[in-house]
């Protein structure tokens, strides 16, 4: 697949997040550009878009939502102004596409949902479905650790969440592949797409209206905003933004972590035998491998630091660089299971730090622990390549993976 605007010619000045090439070689593009003495990248691709590299100037566009609004998080070919979604400070997908002060309560709503006391106890949940997953490979010497286990694990606790019909994961990652890297897609196709994942979640959200259960969907429309039931576009952008958000980053750092352990045989041994140091190593990948950039909207013309930003420009807000920032993180680019000072970015900086923070990491900790668990040895399998995502978030699609002992 290639980029509908063609390859990138000039990371630096035309630089293209949907290019192939881009997440396959991500960390050696970022240190060639500011070695060159660019932080700050920007392409006309996608009506304008900007790329800033550094710690200090991702922490400073985060935590300023005057100037960069949330409204686009996803960069596509029109800005928000060009589409029906719902203007800020609302936006399509409440709270991550809200503005204040509208989004501090709408954040605040969920959190009783994401409290760690309704996260834990899916530990076992999804320590079943791990090992689900692993029963099903069979004896297999080769598999593909993406699309057999680290996608379909969020997807299971996800629809868990919400109430959905496992049986539709398919349809799930359409729609994930649709959102977060079919952005060049024609728009027309795109609007029919969306039209039926639309008409899908509309159809749960009206059946569980007449029949709520123990689930995420029945807890927004029974919670109150303001004193009010949340409307109907909010409880469709919220529920759109769980499934969205909810399976593709937690799939995507899984299938990282599974690739950093597969290519390095001494921190693999380490965890089997240490399984204790689970948590700690999971940061440290969550930290090298951070997989998500979000974007924002420019709301005025403006100087940053030099750079002259356009009203509705997109600024890409790459965390994983700013986890990969020396001046954050002695020896960055040196992926350390041992790293005990980590206060990385990989959930986000500012209003939006990940809600599903306590979630992503029950998942990754149980899902990392059960593989190493049932494979003690396994390296990638070297007649096959690795396929990374296109687009914001970054992650193997395809992991093939051999399977040298099994517990």
């Amino acid at each position: 697949m290639t980029s509908v605007y063609g390859p990138a010619t000039d990371w630096a000045t035309d630089f293209d997040h949907t290019d192939p090439e881009y997440n396959k070689n991500i960390h050696s593009i970022w240190e060639n550009l500011k070695g060159s003495g660019c932080p700050m990248a920007h392409t006309e691709r996608f009506g304008g878009v900007w790329l800033p590299l550094t710690y200090d100037m991702v922490h400073e566009i985060a935590y300023d939502a005057e100037h960069f609004s949330s409204q686009g998080v996803v960069v596509g070919q029109m800005k928000p102004s060009q589409t029906d979604a719902l203007p800020a400070p609302v936006g399509p997908a409440p709270p991550i596409t809200s503005d204040p002060p509208f989004h501090a309560d709408a954040r605040r709503i969920l959190l009783p949902a994401f409290a760690p006391k309704k996260i834990d106890p899916l530990r076992d949940v999804v320590r079943d479905f791990c090992n689900d997953l692993i029963d099903k490979m069979g004896d297999k010497e080769f598999i593909d650790a993406g699309v057999e286990y680290a996608q379909n694990i969020p997807v299971m606790v996800i629809a868990h969440m919400l109430g959905l019909p496992l049986s539709d994961s398919d349809r799930f990652f359409d729609w994930v592949h649709l959102i977060l890297e079919d952005v060049a897609t024609p728009q027309e196709e795109r609007e029919v797409r969306m039209a039926e994942f639309a008409d899908y979640l509309n159809e749960h959200i009206a059946e569980r209206k007449e029949n709520p259960g123990d689930d995420l969907i029945s807890f927004l429309l029974d919670v109150e905003f303001n004193g009010n039931k949340l409307s109907d576009e909010h409880v469709f952008g919220t529920v759109l933004l769980a499934l969205i958000a909810g399976i593709d980053t937690t799939w995507s750092a899984l299938g990282s972590s599974i690739w950093h352990l597969a290519a390095n045989s001494v921190d693999r041994r380490r965890l089997v035998e240490n399984p204790q140091m689970v948590p700690q190593a999971v940061e440290e990948f969550l930290r090298a491998y951070a997989p998500v950039t979000m974007a924002r909207v420019v709301t005025e013309d403006m100087d940053f630091h030099g750079y002259q930003l356009k009203k509705e420009d997109w600024m890409l807000l790459p965390f994983p660089a700013a986890n990969r920032d020396e001046s954050q993180f002695p020896h960055a680019d040196v992926v350390d299971i041992d790293r005990e000072v980590n206060r990385h970015s990989a959930f986000g900086l500012g209003i939006h730090r990940c809600i599903g923070s306590n979630l992503a990491r029950l998942e990754l900790n149980t899902a990392v622990e059960v593989f190493l668990e049932r494979f003690p040895d396994f390296e990638l399998d070297p007649n096959e390549e690795v396929v990374w995502s296109i687009g914001q978030v970054r992650g193997p699609r395809k992991l093939p993976v051999r399977i040298k002992a099994r517990a």
